[in-house]
């Protein structure tokens, strides 16, 4: 058993740059290196992709980009390669890593965990609501994906059997990294501690960059190194310690601040952050600074393990389509909403002389004029604008009409309309998220490698718990705060770090105070309340949690039904929340002027 891993976390998403591998590579030292591609996006993009072509369904990037450009290296370093790049059809995307590493002339050893795949038990998952929305189960011709969450202990189980890679479906973005743990210091499913542990390591180095100073809200200190931005390592110990650091000589920081932004994003409740190995409780955690690039993070504690696994449906709710154009000149603003409004019409015209219905929804945004804050937007008469127009419709051809009346009023539109020339955007299928719980034993997880498939039994342990989330009202209430002198309004930037991002129609804000003392004085201000305020124009009747995570000096709010349907269901700019933190980073704050002026000269 070794005292300590290092794992590295090269890529957040599809699509994410590569290069993180030859990082880790010159860095040395690096036993595992692990990849997450798959969001319930990108499982719909993969289930259209197989549908078309049953050879495909994965992200073809890991076969070519990562084993086709550097297996030879990998190789060399004896690294072993994680990756959930399997999507939807992971025994295609293993055939197609053994089909490379041939051509190489690698003989790696490939192994696959599959039992993700729902689509066998959908009329079992019928009588089931969403556990977020409570809608009812969608009609089964309408589905595109349906997957569970598979955890960690296959991960291991292939690599206890020799896998130097595994390959996996829909898994929890984390396991990836807890199941090198797992095969590497024998950790048992009543380990729970270390399980936590392990997780909050995955969950840090799960999105790449973003730990190590990507998406960070001092950007400012790490702007002139972004382009050669470090991916994150996290060096595990048995015990379950946990440093994050960065390859040297790469851009970007590894800081308490880049590391807590990231534990903080998309959680939910943090004393109950419910995953498939693991029920982690994150609110005692604490970091520390021990050398330039180098947190130190402790505290993760495990407090149960759930009965079911977390499955999500992908399905298809009609058909979506938008445009973007620029105005320039006076009142541009206004110019782009009437230009908007006068092809709306036109469209509408046409839609009922056809006899066809209205659009589901419309929606109709400028950037530049502030109307993402909402309440908090400023006056402004900017004289360049993008203007955005979108709609959904169940008819595909009622999307495309809008689309080309919204190109074809240029010349009867008012001055100053500018845009890039292309092709006319399509129609794309509304593709809208049902989230459900499915029993563990339901589940039949399997392990393949070259010579055959086997079955694996997920242990349900005796420390089981029902997969509810632990109601932790203490980690609700935030001390008050104590007595004071004069006070001075302070944006909410200069008092904290803040980082925002979705799960499904849900958003989550994490507000971690770059001092202990500002914590008071930060929730006085940032109320449930005050956040729904500043959030009313999106929030669609979803309420606002707030929760308290003492040991980083945090709180986390998660907005409910704020997304407009999330993901490739929203007509919005940004229907993952990804902008709402700067939203937020404006807010004045109360402190007091001592306080402040101590905190300040220090």
């Amino acid at each position: 058993m070794p005292d300590m891993i290092r794992v590295g976390g090269a890529s957040g998403y599809w699509g994410d740059a590569d290069m993180a591998v030859p990082q880790f590579i010159a860095d040395g030292n690096m036993d595992y290196i692990v990849f997450d591609y798959l969001a319930e996006i990108t499982m719909s993009i993969l289930a259209r992709a197989k549908a078309a072509d049953s050879a495909m369904g994965y992200a073809t990037d890991f076969v070519s980009a990562v084993i086709g450009k550097h297996g030879h290296d990998i190789a060399q370093a004896g690294i072993k390669i994680i990756s959930n790049a399997g999507g939807v059809n992971p025994q295609a995307c293993a055939e197609a890593v053994r089909k490379e590493l041939d051509r190489l002339g690698l003989s790696l050893s490939v192994a696959v965990v599959l039992g993700d795949d729902l689509s066998p038990q959908l009329p079992a998952l019928m009588n089931t609501v969403d556990m977020f929305s409570g809608r009812e189960f969608p009609d089964a011709d309408r589905i595109a994906s349906a997957n569970v969450y598979l955890g960690a202990f296959p991960i291991a189980e292939a690599l206890n059997r020799g896998a130097d890679i595994v390959i996996t479906g829909r898994c929890v973005d984390s396991a990836v990294t807890l199941g090198a743990a797992i095969h590497a210091f024998g950790w048992t499913p009543s380990d729970l501690d270390q399980l936590a542990m392990g997780s909050l390591a995955g969950h840090i180095i799960e999105c790449g960059a973003q730990a190590s100073g990507g998406n960070y809200t001092d950007w400012h200190q790490v702007a002139d190194s972004l382009h050669c931005v470090g991916y994150p390592i996290a060096e595990l110990s048995h015990r379950g310690a946990l440093v994050i650091t960065k390859p040297q000589h790469t851009g970007g920081a590894v800081t308490c601040g880049t590391v807590g932004e990231q534990l903080l994003y998309e959680i939910g409740d943090p004393a109950a952050y419910v995953l498939p190995d693991v029920i982690c409780d994150f609110t005692e955690v604490t970091l520390e600074q021990i050398d330039k690039n180098q947190v130190a993070v402790k505290g993760a504690r495990g407090v149960g393990v759930p009965s079911h696994y977390k499955a999500c449906v992908t399905w298809v709710d009609g058909w979506r389509g938008g445009t973007t154009f620029c105005y320039v000149g006076d009142q541009a603003a206004h110019k782009a909403r009437l230009f908007a409004e006068q092809a709306l019409i036109r469209t509408r015209d046409k839609l009922t002389a056809m006899g066809a219905s209205d659009f589901e929804e419309v929606c109709v945004e400028v950037v530049g004029d502030e109307s993402h804050y909402g309440l908090a937007a400023r006056e402004v008469d900017s004289r360049e604008v993008m203007i955005k127009v979108a709609c959904k419709h169940p008819d595909k051809r009622a999307v495309a009409l809008l689309l080309r009346e919204l190109t074809g009023a240029a010349l009867g539109a008012p001055p100053g309309l500018c845009m890039f020339a292309g092709t006319r955007p399509k129609p794309s299928p509304v593709v809208r998220l049902f989230s459900t719980l499915v029993p563990k034993r339901n589940v039949s997880v399997e392990i393949s490698d070259e010579t055959a498939i086997q079955p694996y039994t997920v242990s349900l342990d005796e420390a089981e718990t029902q997969t509810q989330a632990i109601a932790h009202d203490e980690y609700r209430a935030v001390p008050a705060s104590p007595s004071h002198g004069p006070v001075i309004s302070v944006p909410l930037l200069q008092l904290a770090f803040v980082r925002s991002g979705d799960k499904g129609d849900q958003a989550n804000i994490g507000v971690m105070a770059r001092d202990s003392r500002y914590l008071p004085w930060i929730a006085q201000s940032l109320t449930e309340q005050e956040v729904a305020r500043r959030f009313a124009h999106f929030l669609t009747g979803g309420t606002v949690s707030r929760f308290y995570l003492p040991g980083i000096n945090a709180l986390n709010f998660v907005l409910d039904s704020v997304l407009g349907g999330g993901g490739t269901a929203s007509l919005r700019n940004d229907p993952q929340a990804k902008a709402y933190a700067q939203i937020l980073l404006d807010a004045m704050i109360e402190i007091p002027v001592s306080l402040w002026e101590s905190v300040s000269n220090a």
